[in-house]
């Protein structure tokens, strides 16, 4: 599997440690269609922003895109020539996570009074707050509940789910130790497209493709 690298962030960096392979592409050696369309798939953990600028181009490789960029807004009627996998958090333990929450959200149904409360912690380096999984935790819950959010040293993620009732107080946590396991989802993600010939053109989300492996 010949992949093209964009971005050696910290995430990127993970994804050509543990895929040193990969060909990796970034101010210093800039991407083309000519020179993607080389590769069997990209994988992107741009900044949101940079990344949107890359989406024409990418578009015209036709080649499957895996991207973890986040802090955007998609742009709608996309002419998509391949599948794509996107995702707020690679983390496949956060997949086990997302099915947990989907039974949280029921907890309105038993509780007159349940308060919902997201709170999220990443380094100091991350530019968009709340994160892109905190925004999901919050989609997943169906629940209009507050964010709050910190930027602490070197730490790669912690989300926290609470549900507070006049009675009880049950607690969520996901603790991200080592990027490493974005990278890795990332990587399991492009196999997955690349071993899936079936799979459909157009976007796809990561959470979605995990849950019916599990299922």
């Amino acid at each position: 599997m010949k992949i093209a690298l964009l971005g050696v962030g910290k995430t990127g960096a993970k994804v050509l440690e543990q895929y040193p392979s990969a060909s990796v592409f970034n101010s210093k050696n800039l991407p083309s269609v000519a020179a993607l369309r080389e590769h069997d798939i990209i994988i992107s953990f741009l900044p949101g922003d940079t990344f949107t600028t890359y989406i024409p181009m990418l578009l015209e490789t036709a080649r499957p895109v895996v991207t973890g960029s986040t802090g955007f807004e998609w742009p709608k009627n996309l002419n998509f020539k391949a599948p794509w996998i996107h995702a707020t958090n690679f983390s496949l333990g956060m997949n086990v996570v997302k099915q947990m929450i989907l039974v949280a959200k029921k907890a309105e149904q038993l509780f007159s009074q349940a308060n919902f409360h997201i709170h999220e912690i990443h380094h100091t380096k991350k530019l968009d707050a709340p994160s892109g999984t905190a925004l999901s935790w919050r989609e997943w819950l169906g629940v209009d509940c507050d964010i709050t959010s910190a930027r602490e040293g070197d730490v790669v993620g912690i989300h926290e789910l609470t549900i507070d009732t006049p009675n009880e107080e049950i607690f969520l946590r996901h603790h991200a130790k080592d990027r490493g396991i974005f990278a890795a989802g990332a990587l399991w993600a492009a196999n997955y497209i690349m071993t899936n010939k079936n799979l459909e053109t157009g976007l796809h989300q990561f959470s979605e493709i995990i849950q019916k492996e599990l299922t």
